[in-house]
C-alpha cells in the first residue's frame, strides 16, 4: 500500500512515516505543493494524507490539480485548522476526510484503513478470498485449513497487493513501486525471494507466475 505524505514540519513526518511503515504503508513524503502535484501525477499511489499549510502555497492546490487530472486516489486532509470552513473547503474540493491536529495515531490509521476499504468495496478489515484471510489489523493471514501465519512487514504488503486485485497479473515492477519507496532500492532479486517464502506459508500454487508478465493470486473459492 504505497502511501503519499504531504507535510512541511519534518518532525511529525518523520514520526508518521515510521507508524505508517509499521501499519504496512510504503511512505513517500512531499513538503511543498509543487513536489506533492508531481508524485502525485508520477507515481502510483493508493491514498493520500495532505496538509493544508505547506510553504508555497495550500495543500487545496494540490488536491484541486489532482482532481483536475482526474487522480481518484483517496486523500485524507490533515490540518491545524479546526475551522469548519476549512473542512467544508476541503470536501468541496475533492477530499475524502478531514482530521484535525493534534490528532491520536491510532485515530488516523483507522481512518486510511476505512478510505482504502471503501475505495475497494468493502467494508471489513479483513481481506478475504478464497478462503483465505489476511487480516489487516494483526498482519496476519489465515488459511483455508485454519492455519494462521504472522507475517514481516514486507510479506504483509505483498500479500495485500495480489490479494486486494486477485485477478490482476503485477509484474515485478508493479510490485516494486507499491512495496518500496523512493527512497529505497531493493534488488532485482527481492520479488522473487518474497514470492517464495509466501509460497512456502500460504502453499505454492496460491501465487501463481505469469510467464513474462508477472504473478497473481490464485485462490479456489
Amino acid at each position: 500500500m504505497r502511501l503519499l505524505l504531504v507535510e512541511d514540519d519534518s518532525l511529525l513526518a518523520d514520526g508518521l512515516t515510521h507508524q505508517l511503515a509499521r501499519a504496512g504503508y510504503s511512505v513517500d513524503c512531499a513538503d511543498t505543493v509543487s513536489r506533492a502535484c508531481r508524485l502525485g501525477s508520477q507515481e502510483d499511489y493508493r491514498i493520500a494524507i495532505l496538509d493544508l499549510g505547506l510553504p508555497d502555497g495550500s495543500g487545496l492546490d494540490v488536491l484541486r490539480q489532482w482532481r483536475s487530472q482526474k487522480l481518484t486516489l483517496p486523500v485524507l486532509i490533515l490540518t491545524a485548522r479546526g475551522d469548519w470552513q476549512d473542512k467544508v473547503n476541503g470536501l468541496k474540493a475533492g477530499a475524502d476526510d478531514y482530521l484535525a491536529k493534534p490528532f491520536q495515531t491510532e485515530e488516523l490509521l483507522a481512518r486510511l484503513n476505512a478510505l482504502i476499504r471503501r475505495s475497494e468495496g468493502r467494508v471489513e478489515s479483513c481481506l478475504k478470498v478464497g478462503g483465505y484471510e489476511l487480516d489487516e489489523n494483526r498482519q496476519w493471514i489465515t488459511t483455508p485449513d485454519g492455519e494462521e501465519h504472522a507475517l514481516t512487514g514486507t510479506e504483509f504488503r505483498l500479500l495485500r497487493c495480489l490479494m486486494s486485485r486477485p485477478t490482476q497479473v503485477f509484474s515485478k515492477d508493479d510490485l516494486m513501486e507499491q512495496l518500496y519507496n523512493l527512497n529505497e532500492t531493493p534488488s532485482d532479486n527481492t520479488i522473487e525471494a518474497y514470492i517464495r517464502r509466501l509460497r512456502l506459508l500460504i502453499g505454492k500454487d496460491t501465487i501463481r507466475t505469469q510467464r513474462g508478465q508477472g504473478y497473481r493470486f490464485h485462490a479456489q473459492d
